[in-house]
Parts: structure tokens; sequence; C-alpha cells
């Protein structure tokens, strides 16, 4: 296997512009730097990751911090993180928080220790000062889905407040005024939001919020059979119903199917994230969509520019869009 040595004798070169030329330095003589590649393809020369590793104090690898691994929402955004800083010759390390603090703790560490030259997180237990302590002494960060006050432009987040908006408007604009909800878990601050823009917009329409048409569910597909059964049970009768991310309106449209409901003549179900299923499920399932792979892409590309000195265009706020197809209806009062 040949040598940088070899490389710097068969270009006539020294040590120090071989060096410079693997890192990428652009003070290198554009006539010398040609030399050296010319050398390395001759050569066949494989650069050590850990020799570059140690010139240049980085690894070119980036940790990942996801809530789980079960879910086409997570895979959709560890898919856009890997291919876009693979593009850019960077690697990933993957670790789940589960939402547990002490667990997202861990996994910090974790990929600290595996000197990570930055992390990008989609984090729900940990605090905002804990966050800004990371990237402030210890190692740049990006938040997906998430808004923190000093990190605005480390933040990539989906306008989740008008997402749950834009659902209940919606069904209210279908004609539905009994409307139930099985929101996400209200530890999560994206469920708190769109439960917020859910309550707005029956606000909005006159609409009384009701106890009764509400269940906090976890982001699971047998917490939408769950609430379903929930909400039937306490009789107080309902038309719609919104569902906080696609998996729950899964399993919610699957009870109503076991209950003998003839779908949407007698529920109207929506979801949210637009996930890959959502358009498979019968009948196919209107939804609030949520550009995760898009938001990935756009954390990776901030870590590119912060980190690694590109100047790639990066967009920290999306907004939702209403997906509509067969799964709600119009209601006749």
């Amino acid at each position: 296997m040949a040598t940088i040595y070899q490389v710097a004798e068969r270009a006539g070169v020294s040590l120090s512009t071989v060096s410079r030329v693997l890192n990428g330095r652009k003070t290198v003589n554009e006539n010398l730097r040609a030399k050296v590649e010319q050398a390395m393809q001759e050569l066949n020369y494989r650069p050590s990751s850990v020799a570059r590793s140690l010139a240049t104090s980085r690894t070119d690898s980036v940790g990942v911090l996801v809530s789980e691994l079960n879910s086409p929402f997570f895979g959709d955004l560890m898919q856009a993180v890997e291919s876009t800083l693979r593009e850019a010759d960077k690697h990933v390390i993957i670790t789940v928080g589960h939402n547990n603090l002490e667990t997202e703790k861990d996994a910090v560490e974790f990929l600290i220790s595996r000197n990570c030259d930055a992390l990008i997180m989609h984090v729900e237990a940990m605090s905002d000062d804990y966050l800004r302590e990371i990237n402030a002494n210890r190692v740049p960060i990006s938040v997906v889905n998430r808004q923190v006050e000093g990190l605005e432009s480390a933040c990539v987040c989906l306008d989740n407040e008008r997402g749950g908006y834009l659902a209940t408007q919606h069904l209210i604009e279908l004609g539905h005024t009994n409307i139930a909800c099985i929101s996400g878990p209200s530890k999560a601050r994206d469920a708190r939001l769109r439960l917020a823009g859910h309550r707005r917009a029956l606000a909005e329409a006159g609409i009384p919020w009701s106890e009764q048409l509400y269940y906090e569910g976890r982001y699971q597909e047998e917490d939408g059979k769950q609430g379903l059964q929930t909400l039937l049970s306490r009789n107080k009768p309902f038309t719609a119903l919104v569902c906080a991310n696609d998996w729950m309106a899964s399993g919610a449209m699957s009870c109503a199917r076991d209950l003998g409901m003839n779908l949407p003549y007698d529920l109207s179900i929506i979801g949210f994230d637009d996930a890959v299923f959502a358009h498979h499920v019968y009948p196919r399932l209107t939804t609030v969509k949520n550009p995760i792979y898009q938001m990935g892409e756009m954390s990776a590309r901030h870590i590119l520019n912060a980190v690694y000195g590109q100047s790639l265009a990066v967009k920290t706020l999306f907004d939702p869009k209403l997906i509509m197809r067969e799964s709600t209806i119009f209601h006749k009062a």
C-alpha cells in the first residue's frame, strides 16, 4: 500500500504540501495540487482517515440522535441526514433517546465520546439550557422539530400549531361541528402545539372545547385504537376525528372498521405527517404534510456550513400543507 511519503516523492513536493492537498486547503498552488493528485492516482493512494482526523482535528462524522427507530417519520429524517452528509463525504453515527432524559443524555455522551464533529438531534426531554450548553461548550448541534431560544439558526422546525389548525379547519369547512381529537403526549412540544391549533380552529368557529372529545395518546398505532374506543364509550356523538399523527389515525381507522363503521361516511378521520403509508390505507388518509425529509436535509446543511465551511442555503421554518384524500367527507347537518 502506498504511503504519503511515496506520494510526496512521486509528485516532487514536500510532505506538508501533500497534507494540505489532502485536507482541502485552498492555499495550495494549482500546479502543485495537480501533481499531488496525479501521483495519488498513479500510486492508487488512499488517505488514512485516522491520519486525516489527526491533521484536521475532525473525524468527518456527525452524531444523529432520534427519539425512536420504529417509525417512518424518523426513517425519513435519518435517510435525509445520511444522504446529505454522504454527498459531502461525511458519515453518521445514529443512536436513540426514547424521549427519556437520562437516555438522551447517555446518547449525547456516547456520540461525543466517538469524537463526532457535530450532533443532529430530535429530542424532547432535554431542556433548552442543556442544549445551549452542549452547543456552546462541547460540540456544535442542530435541533430538528424544535425551536430553542438563542439557537434559532441551528433549529429546523415545522409550524405545528398551524398544522393542527389546518387539520381541524378542514373538517369544519366540511360541515363537521362535533369533532373528537386524539393528541400526542402532552410532554411533547409538537403535540402541545398541534392541540393548540386544533383548539384555535374550534374557537374561531364558535365550537366549544369538550374534554369528552379528547384523548391523549403517545403517537403509537395502538393509541388510535384505544383512543377511538375510549371516545365512543363516553356516549358523546362525533362525526369527525383529528389524530396528531398518521400512526394513530391508522389505528383509529382499523378500529372503526372492526366496529362495523363505514369510512368515511360514518366517521371522517384526518392524520398528521403524510407518512408513506397514508396513501395505501383504505380509504386513503387525509393528512397534514410534515416535510421531515426536507427538514433533515436542512439540518445536515446547517452542520455542513457551521462545521465544514460550506455555504449552502438553509431553510429553518417549514409551513404545513393539507393533503386531501378520501378519509374525510362533507357532513350534512
